[in-house]
């Protein structure tokens, strides 16, 4: 890892209407518009659900991270995150976000460890400590055999 601080950079681009295209170096653009709830057009990333999908990422990222360290064996991980948009002193904002990970690990794996590290991520994770909402975890451990984890992941 590179030593603090890290930037990064983006930037994103727009007509006077239309989609949004937001774009970094190296990686594939991403083309979001504003979500159905705020009238926009179904079909495309908003800015509220790349925020939330950042949190699925960033968790799963951080508790890979988190299960190298304290040498849990896992197979696969899936993570839902719901994020609740309100109103507060007529500001909208999120005001909770509840990640519920799906992971699965070996027969033979501490299921008390696994849930060690899902804590231990959720602590960890830098997004969710960048935002000032409530973030709740209700994580799922199940032990299957290798041949039986999901596929694709």
């Amino acid at each position: 890892m590179q030593p603090f601080p890290h930037h990064y950079r983006a930037q994103a681009r727009a007509a006077s209407t239309g989609r949004v295209t937001a774009s970094a170096e190296g990686v594939p653009e991403i083309a979001s518009s504003a979500p159905p709830e705020f009238g926009g057009p179904p079909g495309y990333w908003s800015p509220e659900t790349l925020l939330v999908a950042a949190i699925a990422d960033c968790f799963i990222l951080t508790f890979r991270a988190c299960a190298r360290a304290s040498k849990l064996a896992w197979l696969s991980m899936t993570v839902d995150v719901e994020g609740v948009l309100d109103q507060e002193d007529a500001t909208a904002l999120f005001t909770q976000f509840t990640l519920s990970p799906r992971v699965t690990v070996p027969p033979a794996t501490s299921e008390a460890l696994a849930a060690r590290v899902l804590q231990q991520a959720k602590r960890k994770c830098l997004v969710t400590n960048s935002l000032r909402a409530a973030c709740e975890l209700s994580p799922n451990v199940s032990v299957v055999a290798n041949d039986e984890a999901p596929a694709g992941i």
